[in-house]
């Protein structure tokens, strides 16, 4: 049995059984893949996967179990390689970091620039995605964090690092009537059309809860992944915006004004997630310090009310 033979399975798996993708992936002709199923295969004596003639259809039961197994060892490999790595040369690598539009426009850059001056041999890379595929990217080792709000506290195989809180805003032209009232409540944002997120991202779950709860039936015009489309639409006079506060810049929205929902609406954790178990090199450990450290300073140096650190 050899590694190559594992990754393989694990990157047929991971591309939906489809071979040519594997093939891609791996950087290989498609029959060098099949071979190493094959060989795989023979030397346990089982098949891996069903087939409809020379088609590969779905993971046997055996198939199930061996590929649990060779996640792990792949990643004990890059664990163990990792080590050398960092004893050999622990300034320079890529780190692979898997986020929302959101945190990717509106919390990183400052923190990406930092790291860059802390670490200019390592090259960073950004891969955005949904919540629910930034689990899935970061169990498959495509990235090697995931930074996001929804789903990652709710997996067992991930060790979180819960970064920060925050909360909502909304956002509307100036002189909308809405943002001259002296408090906010339910009912008077359920009076205007909404624009806000899609299902699944930056607290849209909590949000439906609330409404939900207090037996109010929002007017939702529009949804987006994108903070910035929602801004775009506001700005087209559509409806008011429900934001995260973070996304809302003074500098660059200032054609738009804000007022804090804090006291609607609970608060959301943003986590950095990996897989458990796995060895951190030393400058993946600095990104997560230095997010932790430079969401702290943000707070305390323009009193932010919808974010606060954990």
């Amino acid at each position: 049995m050899e590694l190559r033979q594992l990754r393989s399975l694990v990157t047929l798996v991971e591309s939906d059984c489809n071979v040519s993708r594997a093939a891609e992936r791996l950087f290989m002709v498609q029959s060098a893949v099949s071979q190493h199923i094959l060989r795989l295969e023979e030397e346990l004596g089982v098949h891996l996967f069903m087939r409809q003639g020379k088609r590969i259809t779905g993971l046997t039961e055996a198939g199930e179990k061996v590929l649990q197994h060779a996640r792990r060892v792949l990643a004990e490999t890059g664990n163990i390689l990792d080590v050398g790595r960092d004893h050999v040369e622990d300034r320079s690598g890529i780190l692979r970091i898997g986020t929302t539009h959101t945190q990717a426009r509106y919390v990183l850059p400052p923190i990406v620039k930092r790291f860059n001056r802390d670490y200019p041999r390592v090259e960073l890379q950004i891969h955005q995605a949904t919540p629910r595929q930034l689990v899935r990217m970061v169990l498959e080792d495509r990235v090697d964090f995931a930074i996001c709000t929804e789903d990652l506290a709710e997996q067992p195989r991930l060790t979180t690092v819960p970064s920060y809180q925050w909360n909502r805003s909304v956002i509307a032209p100036p002189g909308h009537p809405l943002l001259l009232e002296d408090t906010i409540d339910l009912p008077a944002l359920c009076r205007y059309p909404i624009i806000t997120y899609v299902a699944g991202f930056t607290g849209r779950g909590h949000f439906n809860r609330i409404l939900h709860k207090a037996g109010l039936e929002p007017h939702i015009v529009l949804t987006a992944a994108s903070t910035d489309i929602i801004k775009t639409y506001v700005r087209e006079r559509m409806g008011i915006g429900i934001i995260a506060s973070m996304a809302y810049a003074p500098e660059r929205d200032a054609d738009l004004a804000c007022r804090d929902l804090s006291h609607l609406f609970p608060w959301e954790v943003t986590r950095i997630a990996y897989p458990e178990g796995k060895y951190l090199r030393r400058y993946q450990e600095h990104f997560i310090a230095l997010f932790k450290r430079s969401i702290a300073e943000r707070v305390s140096r323009e009193q932010q009310p919808g974010m606060r650190p954990v």
